[in-house]
């Protein structure tokens, strides 16, 4: 007769080795388990829920658990991520969430906590030895990618102090590739989904370390219109989930992966991108655009990055703002000096140095051109708004209008209140809205050319300046009050003077902070930087500038740095090299800046690990 192994048996060898509380395999059998318990509660759930892989929940095994602390050990001068978990987070995950794990690697979580079982609650200490996967991310296909989220990782100036445990969360994305090339959505033309990049978000410490990642593959295929395009607009929402869009969908995800929603656009709009913001009453501005807009020409379009929208937070539409009724959507003083080479996502570098002409402008309607392309009316690229931001003082929203040059504040009723940037070729119903530059005394600076070149525009000391091609305009909420608002922007510096310079090199980016006074219809100069950094910080297209309460300090991300193209061959002459900075506010210099290398950046921003597991 043939020895056959016990269930119990051929369950110890099925788990190699591990200790259980019981075994059982071969159908029901009453209350047993057979899977591995590796400390005192429950098992271990990796990857929970299938999109961030350096997470991990310790499951309850069905005890009551609370006082809830966290620490993920560093590595030898490493930083320490500690963290406490509210009840809520306990019940929502059924156990204890564990963020900020080491990739590829077998990471040590010490967890601390009251168990309650019987009536008799004890104070427990425990470590757990937890492996998290190596990072993956899909190839290019190029030759010049070396690593799934960049080529390297440069800390150069060390964090201290009251930096020394921050984390930024990284929202960068991976150049096309052959599996995303093949959707293009055409209906009429262009759209967001001509941006069809594989999403490549992550978040590092000051050591230069990634603890977290985004795997998309589950609520993203580059194959599929509906849900594919860019990953943007991410932000941390003051409940700590991250809400972000692409193409289709606007969405809300915990920093464990679980999703709390993933809706399509409303039906009216399409082709969300850059910019989620979430309003002081819960409801979300989205920057979208028309789905299918009758022009005055009689024609049908897609509308192109010109429309805001309001949902509330069942996903219904409070109201729009129609870009393209409100502002000039042929006022093209702007999009003639733009490099056509940069346009924001759409960089092409054989139109390298290249700006577009009247006649060009003009031809355009002839021959039928739409989409997201460069050119003036519906249907064109031609306001690229990049952030939208409330001012709930007086329900107004700021926006950021890359191609208009112009960072602008616009109330409920869609009436324009001010406007910062250049004064050249704004309409008359605008020109009582553009603001005057004055130094911090309130003394009229006087700027040349209908205001389009001011004292700082060459001048190596600084000094006031327009923003140009800006990307965000995020009103400093902490720092305002009704009728002053404070505004953090990131000036790329493209057609800075509202030309292009004889020589690239000499482009430049700057974090800039300006003071609005509304009622005197003034702007101030308060804080720059960048300008000093010159080529190197250049950024001709995305990055972001923002002021953290937290820390008192501007937060500014150079997002593809030291890319510049040979305007005579149109070949790139440096590798994208996104900056990470953080200052004290006011402070000459960054008390950290870390630097990727070969990595194509959007946006970042510091997270809170502590928000997000807090009540």
């Amino acid at each position: 007769m043939k020895k056959t192994l016990s269930s119990v048996a051929l369950a110890a060898i099925l788990v190699g080795g591990f200790t259980t509380n019981a075994l059982a395999i071969g159908g029901p059998s009453g209350s047993h388990i057979d899977y591995a318990i590796p400390g005192k509660l429950g098992e271990v759930v990796v990857n929970p829920y299938d999109i961030a892989p350096l997470t991990a929940v310790i499951k309850s095994g069905g005890y009551t658990i609370k006082d809830v602390k966290v620490t993920i050990v560093p590595k030898k001068d490493g930083q320490t991520i500690s963290y406490a978990v509210a009840d809520k987070h306990i019940r929502t995950h059924g156990g204890i969430p564990v963020f900020g794990m080491y990739p590829d690697y077998q990471n040590t979580i010490e967890i601390e906590y009251t168990k309650i079982y019987k009536g008799q609650e004890e104070k427990i200490k425990e470590t757990y030895k937890i492996y998290a996967p190596a990072i993956y991310l899909e190839s290019t296909g190029m030759p010049n990618q070396k690593g799934p989220l960049f080529d390297k990782i440069e800390v150069v100036k060390a964090a201290s102090g009251k930096f020394a445990n921050r984390l930024y969360y990284v929202n960068n994305f991976v150049n096309k590739t052959g599996k995303g090339t093949k959707v293009v959505w055409n209906n009429p033309a262009g759209g967001a989904i001509e941006w069809n990049y594989t999403p490549n978000n992550f978040v590092l410490d000051t050591k230069g370390e990634v603890r977290w990642y985004l795997e998309p593959s589950k609520i993203y295929n580059l194959k599929t219109p509906m849900n594919a395009g860019v990953m943007m607009g991410f932000k941390q929402n003051p409940d700590g989930a991250m809400t972000w869009g692409y193409g289709q969908h606007y969405v809300k995800y915990d920093i464990m992966g679980r999703e709390i929603f993933n809706r399509e656009l409303p039906a009216q709009y399409n082709d969300f991108s850059h910019s989620m913001d979430v309003m002081d009453n819960g409801h979300y501005l989205l920057r979208v655009a028309n789905a299918n807009l009758k022009r005055a020409d009689g024609r049908n379009v897609r509308t192109v990055r010109d429309v805001i929208v309001e949902v509330d937070r069942d996903g219904n539409v409070v109201d729009d703002w129609r870009l393209y009724e409100i502002l000039d959507p042929y006022r093209d003083t702007v999009i003639k000096v733009l490099d056509q080479g940069a346009v924001c996502l759409n960089i092409d570098a054989s139109k390298a140095g290249h700006t577009a002409s009247a006649d060009e402008l003009a031809m355009m309607d002839k021959e039928e051109k739409w989409g997201d392309i460069v050119g003036v009316g519906p249907g064109r690229n031609w306001a690229h708004v990049n952030s939208v931001d409330h001012d709930p003082t007086d329900d107004s929203i700021i926006i950021s209008s890359r191609h208009q040059n112009a960072v602008i504040k616009i109330g409920r009723d869609k009436k324009v209140k001010w406007i910062i940037g250049g004064h050249k070729g704004w309409k008359d119903q605008f020109k009582d809205k553009l603001l005057q530059p004055v130094d911090s005394k309130g003394n009229k600076i006087v700027c040349e050319d209908e205001y389009t070149k001011c004292p700082g525009y060459e001048s190596e000391k600084g000094g006031f300046d327009w923003q140009y091609t800006q990307h965000t305009a995020f009103r400093i909420d902490s720092k305002s009050k009704p009728g002053v608002v404070y505004l953090t922007v990131f000036d790329n510096g493209d057609s800075r003077g509202f030309e292009q310079p004889a020589i690239a090199g000499m482009k430049y980016s700057r974090a800039v902070v300006f003071k609005v006074d509304e009622k005197a219809k003034t702007v101030e100069q308060v804080w720059e930087y960048g300008k000093e950094r010159g080529a190197e910080w250049y950024s001709s297209v995305t990055s972001l500038t923002q002021y953290q309460d937290d820390l008192n300090s501007i937060f500014a991300y150079s997002a593809v740095a030291g890319m510049q193209f040979d305007i005579a061959t149109g070949r790139p002459v440096g590798l994208p090299s996104p900056h990470i900075n953080e200052f004290e506010w006011g402070a000459k210099e960054p008390s950290v800046e870390i630097k990727m290398t070969n990595a194509m950046g959007y946006q970042a921003f510091p997270f809170s690990v502590e928000k997000a597991f807090s009540k």
